[in-house]
This record gives structure tokens, sequence and C-alpha cells, in this order.
């Protein structure tokens, strides 16, 4: 199981490859063509402390049906909602996915805002084996806002129905109109549609939040009005994933983290993370871009000294530096900054280690901070639903896999994009609606979806930066994992969600 998982999490896990057809077997499963689909929805009545307030609230996990142009049933999505009791149409109401693509909903659910949480270490350990606690969670959001966990197509228990083509639901704007469609049959059942809405995800999940604000607020029609973007462990511009040869931004916007995790492994002296971060930002977009741009005309003294101060922001050495032409990939230096150690270090989360089956590798064998947690996650999801819940399915639960199809990186139909940036879609909402703002939300230790090339993607002109909100947590890609992140994630949220 875990094998396999793994093996998924390297071809798609919360969009941190590059964008790139995911290799897999075509999949759909479910009733046959012919047979008709009766969508299940279970409700239990239930309450809890969150936010220090007493709040009763209805935990709904339901099914929902998209259909062809032709009326066949092609997709069964599955959401899970907590809503106050009784019911406030003027209540915010939070519209929650993850990433992947393939992820399902349960990373955030159980880990960071559902009325229920897995309790898992939280100090950089490995979860090991069951049981694993299921613990009320006072850091829910359900105090601010009502909350809807959204699988989409191919996550979670949600399926595409036999005959159905993958590729129209298996892409970034496929994806992003089966989203919208479920979000809006969701506001009109349930009567929200003047309700506060806000929208989010964490990693691949920021870039369908991206594609879905487009599909809600992009054209000239815009039916459903959102407050706000919530966006977790953000990619939205792909140039700065791993490298390719003649693409000198990944090595650029990896820098600070480099020297983030080299700081927490001891490796380089500053007197905070948020020290080390910032002298590393303005190395990397000023002498270490610069040298980067000039090539082969880079100059030896200008190499040397740009050498010396890589060698101090990332406490590797220059001799090791120099051999890679100034150029670390993310995966050598998971390998490399701590071969003196026998260790190597977190992807998803830097502040983890592990041991290789040998050191002399270039890269390492796996990522420690994903085999750490993925076992406690998957055992709380499927507790809840069956157990706490009573949903009734034989099918498992996509927690991270492939999709079954490879995924469609194009937008608008044109073919496979060059440069693949959905940003600009958020500057449009932004500039169209005078009254959404975004929060952005980044581990110091997260490689997977740096800091830095979040900070540079919103940056971007078209994008207002008076609403946006940067906060910084002190883990790594799903920062809610260490318990002091998830209480301030918690907290920062509520005061966005209140300052509408």
């Amino acid at each position: 199981m875990k094998t396999r998982i793994l093996a998924a999490l390297t071809a798609s896990l919360l969009a941190t490859t590059m964008p790139a057809p995911l290799i897999a077997e075509a999949h759909s499963e479910g009733a046959s063509p012919s047979a008709t689909i009766t969508p299940q929805t279970r409700s239990r009545e239930l309450a809890g402390t969150f936010g220090g307030v007493r709040v009763p609230y209805t935990a709904t996990i339901a099914e929902t049906i998209l259909s062809g142009d032709d009326g066949k049933q092609e997709a069964v999505i599955v959401t899970t909602s907590y809503v106050k009791s009784p019911r406030d149409t003027s209540r915010p109401v939070f519209f929650i996915y993850n990433g992947g693509p393939g992820s399902g909903s349960v990373w955030l659910q159980m880990g960071a805002f559902g009325p229920k949480r897995v309790a898992i270490p939280s100090d950089a350990r490995d979860d090991g084996a069951p049981p694993y606690p299921l613990l009320d969670n006072p850091d829910s959001l359900l105090d601010v806002a009502d909350l809807v966990f959204i699988d989409p197509p191919g996550t979670g228990f949600s399926y595409l129905t036999k005959g159905t083509d993958p590729g129209k639901y298996y892409g970034l704007r496929q994806d992003a109109r089966a989203v919208a469609e479920v979000i809006r049959r969701w506001i009109n059942d349930n009567g929200r549609w003047n309700s506060p809405k806000y929208l989010g995800g964490e990693s691949y999940g920021t870039s369908r939040t991206a594609m879905v604000v487009d599909e809600l607020e992009g054209g000239t029609y815009n039916d459903v009005g959102l407050n706000g973007l919530i966006l977790i462990s953000t990619i939205l511009d792909f140039a700065g994933r791993e490298p390719t040869p003649g693409n000198e931004m990944a090595y650029i916007v990896t820098l600070p983290n480099m020297a983030a995790a080299a700081w927490y492994h001891g490796k380089v002296e500053a007197p905070s993370v948020e020290a080390i971060a910032e002298e590393a930002r303005r190395f990397a977009i000023g002498p270490f871009a610069t040298a980067l741009l000039k090539g082969q005309d880079l100059p030896a003294d200008e190499r040397a000294s740009v050498r010396r101060e890589l060698a101090r922001l990332t406490g590797l050495s220059e001799q090791y530096l120099e051999q890679a032409n100034l150029r670390v990939t993310s995966q050598r230096f998971y390998k490399e900054l701590l071969r003196d150690r026998g260790l190597t270090i977190g992807r998803l989360d830097a502040r983890y280690t592990g041991v290789d089956y040998d050191n002399a590798g270039e890269t390492p064998d796996s990522d420690p901070s994903f085999y750490g947690i993925d076992a406690g996650y998957t055992a709380a999801i499927n507790e809840w639903a069956r157990e706490g819940l009573g949903f009734e399915t034989d099918r498992e639960y996509q927690s991270i896999g492939s999709l079954g199809a490879s995924w469609d990186w194009s937008l608008g139909g044109r073919g496979r994009n060059a440069y693949l940036n959905v940003a600009p879609f958020i500057g449009q909402a932004m500039r169209q609606n005078s009254q959404l703002r975004v929060f952005n939300a980044q581990g110091w230790y997260d490689f997977a979806t740096p800091f830095f090339g979040a900070e540079y993607s919103l940056n971007r002109f078209g994008i207002p930066q008076d609403r946006i909100t940067y906060e910084y947590y002190d883990a790594g890609h799903m920062m809610y994992i260490r318990d002091e992140d998830r209480a301030k994630l918690s907290r920062d949220l509520r005061a966005f969600i209140r300052a509408r």
C-alpha cells in the first residue's frame, strides 16, 4: 500500500512536479453505463467547541452526480459539509479541497479545519503504526464559517462512471469546471447565494483555486461572487519547479528554502529563520540571479564571490557548489546537506530526516516527510467517514494517487502551454471584484511549493497587492501537522474571514 502511494506521489503529489502527463492506466469505476446511480447522503447532528465557542452543527457526507450533455451520469463527487445549526444564511461558507492533482481533501479536513483531526507527532517524527487517535479539533473554523470539503473527480471517494472519458475531467480547465459546478449546486441546494463565500485549497489546490475563480467570476456573467481566496502552500507559476537545462528560475526560488533548511539543521548561523530567509531572498534576486543569467560570461572573480556567499547561506561546501556549477537541484540538496550525519531531509517538510539504504547516492531513496504522516491520515478519514458519518461504500479512499489518465496541463484548448502560470486569473478576479481578498500561507521548510516562488508569482503586475495577506509557519508543506502552526493558521484565518 505504502509503496503504491509513494509511487503515485512521485508522479503527481501536490502539484510539485513540472507540468507533465501523469502516466497511468485509464481508470473509471462504478455502475454500468446503463444503470442509474442514486446519490447517497448521510447526516449527523453533532456539537463541538471551536475557537472557544460551543457550536452545534450538521455534518453531511453526500454524493453529487455530474452528467454529460447526453444525460449520461459521468462523475460521482463526494462532499463533506459542516454547517452550524440552525442554518444561518448570513454566515460565511468556505469551500475547501486539496491538491495533487489526485489528492483527496483528507489532509485539510483531518489535519487542519475539520471538527475532528488525527493526532500524529507534531515534532517531525514518523507517525508509526495504528491506532491513530481521532480527536476533537478546537482549531476548526466552524465558529466563523460553515465548511464544505470537496473531493474532485478521481480523488477521495469520488469517481468516474464506467465508459466516461477521463479527458473530460482530468485537466486544468476540466477539473475546475467540475468543481465549480459542485460549488454552484451546493450553494443552490442549501440556499446560500447571498452568504459570504471563501474558496481555497492546498498546493495544486491553489492552482485549482485560480482556475475555479476563473470559472465562477472570470466571464462577463459572474454568477458566484467570492469574498476571499485562501491559498495554502501555493503553486501558481510552474516555471519555478524542478529545473530543466536553460531555466534558471527554479534555482532562484528554491535558494531561500535551502537557507531555511540549513539554518534549522544547524548548518548556518542566523538569529532566526526569518532573518536567514530574508538574506537569501536578497541574494537570490540580486547577485545570484545575475550570475546565473550571465551564463558562461560570468567572470571568475564574480563566480568566486557568489560561490562563497552561496556556501554561507546553504551550508554546502564551495567544492560541491563548484562541481554543481553553482546550480544545486532540490533533490541533490536533500541528500547533500546532512550527508556528513548519514541523513537525508524531507521534501514536503525539511524538518524531517531519513536514513537511506546507503550514504553514497546523489538523491534520497524517498521522502521522509511523506512516509512519516500518510498512514495516520488514511486511517482517520476512513474511520470518520464510514463509522462517524455512516458513509457506505466498498471503494478505497484515494488520499493521493494518479488519476488514471494523463492530466491536461493546457489552457483554453490550445495545446500544452510552454509557460504555465495561472496567477493572472487571480489578478483578473481581484480587478473585477473590488472586495475580493487573498490569504497566502507558506511553511519555511516546504520545498514542494517554495515560499519565495509563491511570493514571486503573486507579486507580478495586475495583482492588487493591498488585498493580499502573507503568513509564514515554522513547518513545511502541511504546516498544520505542527500543533503550534495549526493553532496559528486557525487564528490567522479567523482574522482574515472576520476582516471582511
